[in-house]
C-alpha cells in the first residue's frame, strides 16, 4: 500500500523529526502533537478492524458477539453498563470488533511497528491521525460534545450523551464518520500504552479507504527494513519495550525473546 502522504526516513535523526512534525502548538505555547499514532511491522497492511477480518456476515454478528462476551464475562469486568464501555473492555481483551488500536505515543506506535523480527525484511509504518481535524468531518450533534468539554477525543460517559447503541451511533450520518475515544485506566497495560480507539460509525468500513479522500486527515512515516534494527535497539534502550507495555510475566517473556534473538547474519 502506497499513498499521496507517505513519508520515507532513512535514519533515526530524519524518524524523530518526522514523528514529531508540526508538535508545536502557538496557541498553547506547547508542543503538543494533534495526532494519534498505529505502528504496523508491514507498511502494506490496511487498517481493517479485527471485525472485518472474521469475513463471512461479520456485520451482522457484531451486535451477536458483543451480547455474548457481555453474558459471559466475570460481572465487574466493565465499569459500567454502557455499550462503549464494554467495547471498550472487549476491544482490550482481543475480542473481534469495529475498534482499531492507536495511541497518543509516537514512541510507543514506533515499538508495534519494530516488535515483530520475522517482520523485519519489511518495511514498517507509523499512521499519524490528526484528531483536530477529524471534528471537521463529524455530525454537528456529534462536534458540539467535543465543544462543549474543550476536548479532543472522546471518553465513553462523553460518547453515551450522543448514542446508547451502535445502531443509534450509525444513524447519525448517512455516510460513514470516525472519532477517536479514549479508553477507560482499565488496567495497567492500557495506561502504559497510552491506549487510544478509532471508531468508525459502520461496521463495513475500512479506515485506510475512509481517509483516502482525506489527505489532510492524516501522513504515514514509512520506516525502511534496513532501519528497523537501529530502531528497536534504541527503543530497547528508551525502555520502550514489552516489558513496560505488557506489565506481568507474559510481556517480559515476549521481552527477553526479542531481545535476545540474534540479528540474522551477526548469530
Amino acid at each position: 500500500m502506497q499513498t499521496a502522504n507517505d513519508v520515507r526516513v532513512t535514519s533515526w535523526e530524519e524518524l524523530n523529526e518526522a514523528l514529531f512534525k508540526d508538535s508545536w502548538s502557538e496557541t498553547l505555547g506547547r508542543f503538543r502533537a494533534p495526532f494519534s499514532y498505529r505502528g504496523l511491522s508491514d507498511a502494506d497492511y490496511d487498517l481493517k478492524t479485527s471485525l472485518i477480518r472474521l469475513e463471512g456476515m461479520y456485520e451482522q454478528l457484531e451486535p451477536v458477539i458483543l451480547r455474548s462476551f457481555q453474558k459471559y464475562a466475570y460481572r465487574d469486568a466493565s465499569p459500567s453498563s454502557s455499550v462503549w464501555n464494554w467495547l471498550a473492555v472487549a476491544q482490550h481483551h482481543g475480542l473481534p470488533t469495529r475498534l482499531l488500536d492507536w495511541s497518543s505515543s509516537p514512541y510507543i506506535a514506533l515499538h508495534f511497528a519494530t516488535a515483530d523480527v520475522s517482520k523485519f525484511d519489511q518495511d514498517g509504518v507509523v499512521w499519524c491521525l490528526n484528531a483536530v481535524r477529524l471534528r471537521d468531518w463529524m455530525p454537528a450533534r456529534v462536534r458540539q460534545v467535543l465543544e462543549d468539554e474543550y476536548a479532543i477525543m472522546f471518553t465513553v460517559d462523553m460518547l453515551s450523551r450522543i448514542a446508547s447503541s451502535l445502531p443509534e451511533f450509525d444513524r447519525l450520518l448517512l455516510e460513514p464518520f470516525l472519532i477517536m475515544m479514549e479508553p477507560p485506566s482499565m488496567d495497567d497495560r492500557i495506561v502504559n500504552q497510552a491506549a487510544l480507539f478509532s471508531l468508525l460509525s459502520s461496521p463495513k468500513a475500512i479506515l485506510n479507504e475512509w481517509l483516502a479522500d482525506k489527505p489532510e486527515l492524516y501522513h504515514r512515516i514509512i520506516i525502511p527494513a534496513a532501519l528497523k534494527w537501529e530502531v528497536r535497539d534504541k527503543l530497547d534502550t528508551m525502555n520502550m519495550n514489552e516489558r513496560i507495555l505488557f506489565p506481568g510475566l507474559d510481556g517480559l517473556s515476549q521481552y527477553l525473546k526479542r531481545y535476545y534473538s540474534p540479528r540474522i547474519g551477526n548469530a
